[in-house]
Order: C-alpha cells, then sequence, then structure tokens
C-alpha cells in the first residue's frame, strides 16, 4: 500500500472537479479526499496499490483532460488515516 499526492492545476475549480474524483474513486479500491487549493489548484490524496491509485488517476485526468494543465505527484509510504474517499476541506 502506498499513498500518491496529486496536484492539478489548470481551470480545475468550479467545474465539477471534485465531485468527478469523488465518482470515479467509488470505481476503484482507493481512499483518501480530493480538495480545492487556495491558490486555484487541486489536490488529490489516494492510498492503494500502485496499480489502483494509477488506473483511477487515469480515468480522472481523462475525464477532466480539458481542464488540466498540469499534474504534478508525490509518493510515500500508506498511513491508513482514511476509510474511504471523500471531499476534503
Amino acid at each position: 500500500m502506498i499513498q500518491k499526492r496529486f496536484h492539478f492545476t489548470g481551470d480545475v475549480q468550479g467545474v465539477g472537479f471534485r465531485y468527478t474524483a469523488c465518482r470515479i474513486a467509488g470505481g476503484f479500491d482507493i481512499t483518501g479526499y480530493v480538495k480545492n487549493v487556495s491558490d486555484g489548484s487541486v489536490e488529490c490524496v489516494a492510498e492503494g496499490t500502485a496499480e489502483e491509485i494509477d488506473s483511477f488517476i487515469e480515468r480522472l485526468q481523462q475525464t477532466m483532460s480539458g481542464y488540466i494543465r498540469q499534474t504534478t505527484q508525490e509518493q510515500s509510504p500508506a498511513t491508513g488515516r482514511w476509510n474511504s474517499f471523500g471531499v476534503g476541506y
């Protein structure tokens, strides 16, 4: 189990990005959150297997490709902090 933290920049706030991420996450065995950041970006933290996280992010990027300009990511060990995937504040 790992944790990946993603930052999406572009026109990613006010376009249903968080709702879409939560809907897509429901199809994968991951936990974590997605939230708006004050700089206009969106942060997404996902925990699970590398394969599940990568498949989730690939689907999210495909679905929201018209809004994402850049995606960065960091990887670390999973913390087990979340029981599900949802919107963070």
